[in-house]
């Protein structure tokens, strides 16, 4: 069963564009000028039941534009659009109940009363059985470990406490399609891997689907084997995140430190015919990024080292946000 299907799908904002000078100013008053903005240009995918797929982009990508076209707040300009069936924004009263939205920036619990009294409003408002909710609510109490949270006021939580609460929030009523929109921003480490340990039991024992997005791609590498990747408005990489990291990552990089500075040029000179590139962390530590299938760690240290003394070797695999990196600097035509 496909949760999500998104076909063509585009969003246009028009926008006040003024002219310049005071002559400019008074045509204004008598005709405006507006320009059209495509925020998602005829985007294209599917996420079936069960998966958790990464939504990543640089801001301005066109991520928030898209989910909120996904959780209905905002009507496509253009294309084909369905989420559990159902059109998100014509269908909306019976579409919200099955979905579970999280916004990193956003609360839907009350912010003066108890987590327990706000977590009561929204079984109301989704009309949850008592059974199920006690059921349910109960394991996700004690996975997110929010127990002793219940009877305190939403403002004197800590952000970490809250966003937790957050999550169970948006759980009340064992929705089908989690959207997560950066989750775990500003948390500390601890709290991060609690609510990354949280989604992938939520996912283990109920199929719950989830789509994330994200600036932080630690979320990304520990919960998503799939990841979609937006530029301008436009999808560039659809697929597995495995495949982005042999394909772009190349395998591993080399940290070495030195006995003493060494210029870049250096070490590129050394290294003149060999596919690698140069990084340079400070004056006697440099990172050397290659593919692993041209060049071998012993191949890189038998080059280098008849001309400098190499102090530290820390073999490291690419990380996700270097590549990510990568691929927004090379542009999209290369993914």
């Amino acid at each position: 069963m496909q949760r999500i299907e998104v076909k063509n799908l585009t969003k246009e904002f028009k926008s006040y564009r003024s002219r310049e000078g005071l002559v400019g100013a008074f045509r204004d008053l008598l005709a405006r000028e507006y320009q059209t903005m495509r925020a998602v240009n005829e985007i294209s995918f599917e996420v079936g039941q069960g998966e958790m797929v990464g939504y990543i982009g640089e801001n301005g990508a066109g991520k928030s534009t898209t989910i909120k076209m996904l959780t209905g707040i905002l009507q496509p300009t253009s294309g084909y659009l369905r989420v559990n069936g159902m059109d998100p924004h014509n269908e909306r009263e019976k579409f919200v109940r099955t979905i579970g939205v999280v916004f990193g920036q956003r609360s839907q619990l009350w912010w003066d009363i108890a987590v327990q009294e706000s977590f009561r409003l929204l079984k109301k408002v989704y009309r949850v059985p008592d059974a199920q909710y006690k059921q349910f609510m109960g394991e996700v109490v004690e996975i997110l470990e929010i127990e002793k949270l219940l009877t305190r006021p939403v403002r004197k939580l800590s952000l970490g406490q809250r966003m937790r609460c957050e999550l169970a929030a948006a759980l009340i009523h064992n929705p089908p399609l989690l959207f997560l929109d950066e989750p775990t921003i500003g948390l500390d480490v601890l709290v991060k891997m609690k609510i990354r340990e949280f989604l992938q039991e939520l996912n283990r024992r109920y199929g719950t689907t989830v789509l994330l997005t994200t600036h932080d791609l630690g979320d990304i590498e520990a919960l998503c084997p799939r990841v979609v990747m937006l530029d301008e408005g436009k999808i560039i990489y659809d697929g597995e995140l495995k495949k982005l990291r042999e394909n772009w990552g190349g395998g591993k990089s080399a940290v070495i430190e030195f006995d003493q500075p060494i210029a870049l040029g250096d070490l590129q000179k050394y290294t003149e015919g060999i596919s690698l590139e140069w990084k340079q962390e400070n004056p006697i530590k440099y990172k050397a990024m290659f593919h692993s299938d041209q060049i071998s760690v012993s191949d890189l240290l038998i080059r280098i080292t008849p001309y400098v003394n190499v102090t530290d070797i820390r073999i490291e695999e690419t990380s996700t946000e270097e590549i990510v990196q990568k691929i927004y600097q090379k542009g999209m035509s290369h993914v």
